[in-house]
């Protein structure tokens, strides 16, 4: 529920001879859990109210934005705190300026949550904000999950480290003499050292053809001193690793699902990529070969010769 706030509280107006070009504009503060709206004077004898950051307060905050008579809303990319908001204003037909918190910094006076939505709206209203770009939907629904992938590969890092520490403790070399511990060689030794296999020429044995590193120099960095509490950490982050793994699998299809309902410009370039396929991916595509079916051109090939990718369509992805 919407909170009326006392005019001791409201920062000094924002009266200013500049031609107001959006004469409908609002600006909002948006914090955690509390969020501050500004409109024209003219619209409501409380020109500042705040409201919480509930879904039900959202919708409350844009139904008095309707009855206030706003058309094009002002709000700074906060964290991720502006998401739900922007969305619901969205959805409502507001024209949404998501705002650069730099852009509105110097501003003078004492920054307050009211003062800052008050200088958000005047801003607003005489042209002087900048909108930040943001894709299409389904582009922020595939770029929320690559950014998720990316976190987890970093915490599947992570117990890579772990396991590497776990054998520098008990003087296993195994990870100085092979370039990756969780390549084939790696883990099948690793593997093999947690079922209770110890003789370094046995583990030797598992090394991959492909590696550089000699199996005399395999069985020799693993000879070291097996204690239980180092194996029992390098069991748990082996288990660790193994579910992130999974865990990036299932996110990597989830994002192949969302990309297949991605189509390709209705007019694709001319040349060697005028002829683009429409069908969905096949497993096992190449993310360039991807990339290639939902932009209609090979940007790739397009950076060799000289062209800038970016101006060869300038339409929006099909939905």
């Amino acid at each position: 529920m919407a909170k009326k706030l006392s005019k001791q509280k409201k920062s000094g107006k924002t009266n200013s001879a500049l031609p107001v070009l959006r004469p409908n504009a609002a600006g909002i503060d948006i914090g955690a859990t509390e969020i501050y709206v500004a409109v024209p004077l003219d619209r409501d004898p409380e020109s500042v109210r705040s409201f919480p950051t509930f879904t039900q307060d959202l919708y409350g905050l844009a139904d008095w934005l309707e009855r206030c008579g706003v058309e094009t809303v002002a709000m700074e990319s906060t964290g991720v705190y502006w998401i739900p908001l922007f969305q619901v204003l969205e959805d409502r037909g507001f024209e949404v300026y998501l705002v650069n918190a730099r852009h509105v910094k110097n501003v003078p006076g004492r920054r307050t949550d009211v003062s800052d939505c008050q200088w958000l709206q005047f801003l607003h209203s005489v042209g002087l904000l900048r909108a930040s770009y943001r894709p299409e939907q389904e582009v922020c629904a595939v770029r929320s999950l690559l950014r998720h992938r990316e976190s987890l590969v970093q915490m599947a890092v992570t117990h890579v480290q772990h396991m590497q520490k776990a054998l520098d403790q008990m003087n296993l070399q195994l990870h100085h003499v092979i370039s990756d511990i969780t390549g084939r060689t790696g883990l099948a030794i690793v593997e093999a050292i947690l079922a209770g296999e110890r003789d370094p020429h046995i583990l030797a044995k598992l090394r991959d053809e492909r590696i550089k590193a000699s199996a005399k120099v395999i069985a020799k960095s693993l000879v070291g001193d097996y204690r239980a509490e180092h194996l029992f950490t390098l069991r748990q982050s082996l288990t660790a690793y193994r579910s992130y793994q999974k865990l990036i699998e299932e996110c990597e299809r989830e994002i192949r699902r969302h990309l297949e309902s991605f189509h390709p410009p209705e007019h694709p370039a001319d040349g060697v990529d005028a002829e683009i396929p429409v069908a969905s991916p096949a497993p096992g595509t190449s993310v360039r070969d991807e990339l290639r079916r939902v932009f209609g051109v090979d940007r790739i090939v397009l950076r060799q010769n000289g062209e800038d990718p970016t101006t060869r369509h300038s339409g929006r992805l099909g939905r």
